[in-house]
């Protein structure tokens, strides 16, 4: 026997004595590596549109290169040109309302919060009449209409945060319509503003309240005026000049000098029966420059492609980009970096993309999708579903990480959208060999689950599971879920979308191999079969689904 074949007997030989040395396994110092490189200065910040965008793309695709992937965006390219619409307002000339009472200033930041994602120099509303909605859901599939065929065009409407049944008491006709304490889509402001366009109105306005909304004022006011949209054409521009918020002191004013008692109309909007009530002689003035410009941001996508069922797409997602350049921090950082939202979901990505790699190829494509502008209101993972290089109806799922634990080995795995679909059951299956439980997310109410870019595919009908540190306290080796809820704690209150999102020597990430090797087991497992993740009876996505059946039989 020659040399070459002896060495290769004996590596062969070697990999079946021990099977271990066959099988790779999710690295967490390879993930670290890839963490501080993202979240250092080089990359200022990973703001679509800047220099650190333009490094961290040669980043990613230098990382997917070097782990042997292929390229899978348009044209055989590495990447998928995203055009954002990029808007921030100046300090208005005009913002008021007027009422029976006389003028109503309003102080942004103080009463009042707005944007806008139309590329127009001003965003003018002139004497519109304001209306309230309730909630502003028009679900007949919950036989829920809060609009009840109302003109809306050019006015100026008022909604109530999050679903009708949030505050609903038992025996309320709204209890349990909308899965109680766990928010549906329609609760999500996201909707409420799409909705408020598809009726015409010209301006939109959701009633700040920090329970029902899951965080507070400040956090509401934080972009100072700035928004993101992707580039649309003329005829596909949404209808609000304005959008935004009021607090919920400016609310009740507002309802008062119309003489109208917001909390009485608030609990009447707990009835399908609900009616819009116009604020009598209630109008609203504004005058507000814009400063606009078009940004071209870029998704990166990379494959493994399959070897007997090539055209079906098992997905893998994170998000590249994070906050850019702000003011110093206490220690003088000026770079939001997002070490963990989501520079460790990136990493993530490609440990799981080495693992695969390693192994033989999978039946299915495989594809690793690294997203733009998901701070910007998950930009770039939509701009993909609506023109997917691989078609919707044949993506078996995706995948998302955006944010893991660094607090250390865990008991159980947090789920983010309990009975969505059937991919929670694979998550059981896949912790329960891992020693572990599943325990549902700690705060439905916040709705993270139509917060992250698998959202996008959610929406399309494409099954989904999100990965997400900081969804529920996970019960720790080490302290059990006092300890888990009290990292959460610090990281939420301290350093998300803050300078101090930055890699720490004190980080444990035991937990977050757990968490990423199970989407990776999952995902190889939906890879080498012909298996098909379904939509749970009563998901207000399976109908999506169920329009392409055709195409996967």
């Amino acid at each position: 026997m020659n040399k070459p074949l002896l060495a290769l007997s004996t590596a062969l030989l070697a990999a079946v004595s021990h099977p271990a040395i066959a099988r790779e396994a999710i690295d967490a110092d390879r993930i670290v590596a890839d963490v501080k490189t993202l979240a250092s200065d080089t990359f200022e910040g990973r703001a679509p549109g800047t220099v650190g965008e333009e490094r961290t793309i040669g980043y990613l695709i230098a990382r997917f290169q070097d782990i042997g992937l292929q390229p899978a965006g348009p044209d055989g390219q590495w990447v998928q040109k995203v055009p954002l619409l990029h808007t921030r307002l100046a300090a208005p000339k005009t913002l008021a309302f007027s009422g029976p009472k006389g003028a109503m200033p309003v102080t942004v930041a103080k009463d009042i919060y707005i944007s806008t994602v139309r590329p127009d120099d001003s965003a003018r509303i002139a004497g519109a009449p304001v209306v309230f909605v309730g909630y502003g859901v028009n679900a007949p599939e919950r036989g829920w209409d809060d609009f009840k065929g109302m003109d809306l065009k050019g006015k100026v409407v008022v909604f109530l945060i999050n679903d009708p049944d949030f505050h609903a008491k038992k025996g309320e006709p709204a209890a349990g319509k909308f899965g109680d304490r766990t928010m549906t889509y329609y609760g999500r402001w996201t909707y409420k503003f799409e909705e408020a366009a598809r009726q015409g109105a010209v301006g939109a306005l959701i009633v700040h309240e920090t329970e029902g909304a899951g965080y507070g004022w400040n956090v509401v006011t934080s972009p100072g005026g700035e928004n993101y949209d992707i580039v649309r054409s003329p005829d596909k521009l949404t209808s609000l000049a304005l959008q935004g918020w009021l607090s919920g002191e400016a609310a009740n004013r507002l309802f008062g000098s119309a003489g109208l008692d917001l909390a009485k109309l608030s609990a009447a909007a707990r009835r399908p029966d609900f009616k819009p009530v116009p604020l009598k002689g209630v109008t609203f003035d504004a005058d507000v420059p814009v400063a606009h410009e078009e940004v071209m941001s870029h998704n990166v996508l990379a494959q493994i492609p399959g070897t007997t069922r090539k055209d079906e797409v098992v997905m893998f997602g994170a998000h590249w980009d994070a906050y850019g350049k702000g003011a110093p921090d206490a220690q003088g950082r000026i770079y939001r970096a997002g070490a963990n939202d989501d520079g460790v979901g990136i990493a993530a990505l490609f440990d799981i993309a080495r693992v695969m790699k390693s192994e033989p190829a999978p039946q299915r494509s495989v594809v690793f999708a690294a997203w733009t502008a998901e701070e910007r209101g998950l930009l770039g993972s939509e701009f993909y579903a609506a023109s997917p290089v691989f078609p919707m109806e044949k993506t078996v799922a995706n995948l998302t990480i955006d944010v893991l634990q660094t607090a250390g080995a865990a008991k159980d795995v947090t789920l983010i959208g309990k009975g969505q679909d059937t991919l929670e059951d694979d998550m059981a299956r896949v912790a329960a060999a891992q020693g572990r439980r599943v325990t549902p997310e700690g705060l439905p109410e916040r709705g993270l689950f139509y917060r992250a870019d698998h959202f996008s595919f959610a929406k399309r009908g494409v099954p989904v599971m999100l990965m997400m540190g900081i969804a529920g306290a996970s019960d720790l080796k080490q302290g059990g879920v006092k300890a888990g809820q009290a990292w959460i704690d610090a990281y939420t209150g301290q350093c998300y979308h803050q300078a101090c999102d930055a890699w720490s020597p004190e980080w444990k990430m035991e937990g977050a191999v757990q968490d990423v090797e199970l989407v990776r087991t999952i995902g190889t497992d939906l890879a080498n079969s012909d298996k098909w993740p379904q939509w749970k009876a009563g998901s207000e996505f399976k109908a999506a689904r169920d329009k392409s059946e055709a195409a996967r039989r």
